[in-house]
């Protein structure tokens, strides 16, 4: 009887330990579970983050790439601009014409306002390397003759560094023995100087021999070099003669001829022209491309010239120094 009465209290225990069990199976299942799904974010955190980094570090090396391009390119453009001008030799030069010819622009114009004579004169001699005008845009080129110092050039330096504006100076031999600080001024303020002969021949560059030619522009050529480390490659005629075979003679010297395409009485410093009418001559043949011929010995230039230079730029130019 005993043993009877027990049997149903053992199989109540037997119940009670299954189901404490079964909850305890559970409880580390869900346990198991939570920790496997930790493990595998951290694992996602952790390759993400990985991959971030590789990203980073891809852009890192890209920008870096691209920089490395850009320097490489702007040095690569200051190599190309610094590269010196070497002009194509002319071959029988002694078999070309020597007739001399006088430059003056002219009084006809077209329809941009550019004298005719100097779009003609362009054209026939341009491959002289030789420049009447230049190309057909809004560009004024200012040029300025030195022959002789009458104390302007300072004066129109300080006007030219005021208003952020370079020019070309073309110096004779002797200009430049005995204004050696001015030159020195002019290649330091970044403006271009150019060759205008040793002895500035009264008749012009044909009137001499070859040889004599020659010697006119590497002569100064060469002292420039020698006392101011510096080389030309731009020659005005002097008197602005000229003949087809002292241009080649010129190109021949690795130089490019520069006339102009507005001039004017400008020079005689005991009868200067009055300033309110010179300026408004200056402003009146604007056009595009257009070398200007100015006198660096004139006192109404030095006056005029920061309002034209004003007046130039109202008008959509750029003022450069021919190159």
């Amino acid at each position: 009887m005993r043993e009877n009465n027990n049997r149903p209290m053992d199989r109540a225990m037997a119940a009670v330990f299954c189901a404490i069990l079964l909850v305890a199976v559970v409880i580390i299942l869900l346990v198991a579970g939570h920790l496997m799904s930790k493990n595998a974010k951290h694992k996602d955190s952790g390759k993400a983050a990985e991959n971030t980094q590789i990203e980073e570090s891809s852009e890192t090396i890209g920008m870096e790439t691209q920089e490395t391009e850009v320097t490489e390119t702007l040095a690569q453009e200051e190599t190309e601009t610094e590269e010196p001008f070497i002009a194509t030799p002319i071959p029988n030069v002694e078999s070309l014409d020597t007739t001399s010819y006088g430059w003056g622009q002219g009084v006809q114009f077209d329809e941009y306002n550019r004298p005719i004579s100097a779009v003609q004169y362009q054209e026939t001699y341009g491959k002289y390397n030789a420049n009447f005008i230049g190309e057909n845009r809004p560009v004024i080129y200012l040029t300025f003759d030195e022959g002789y110092e009458y104390g302007c050039t300072e004066r129109i330096l300080d006007t030219l560094k005021e208003k952020g504006v370079h020019a070309v100076f073309f110096v004779t031999q002797p200009y430049a023995e005995d204004n050696p600080q001015l030159v020195q001024r002019m290649i330091d303020e970044g403006h271009t100087v150019g060759n205008h002969s040793v002895t500035h021949p009264s008749k012009g560059l044909p009137s001499q021999t070859m040889e004599q030619q020659q010697q006119e522009v590497m002569g100064c050529h060469q002292y420039v070099l020698d006392h101011f480390g510096y080389t030309m490659h731009l020659f005005r005629y002097p008197t602005g003669a000229f003949s087809e075979q002292s241009l080649a003679i010129v190109n021949n010297c690795n130089y490019k001829s520069v006339f102009w395409s507005f001039a004017y009485l400008d020079y005689d410093v005991n009868n200067q022209p009055d300033q309110t009418q010179s300026l408004q001559k200056l402003v009146d043949r604007m056009h595009p491309g257009a070398i200007y011929l100015l006198h660096a010995e004139s006192e109404t230039n030095t006056a005029i010239l920061g309002s034209f230079i004003d007046q130039a730029k109202a008008a959509g130019y750029s003022l450069e120094a021919f190159d």
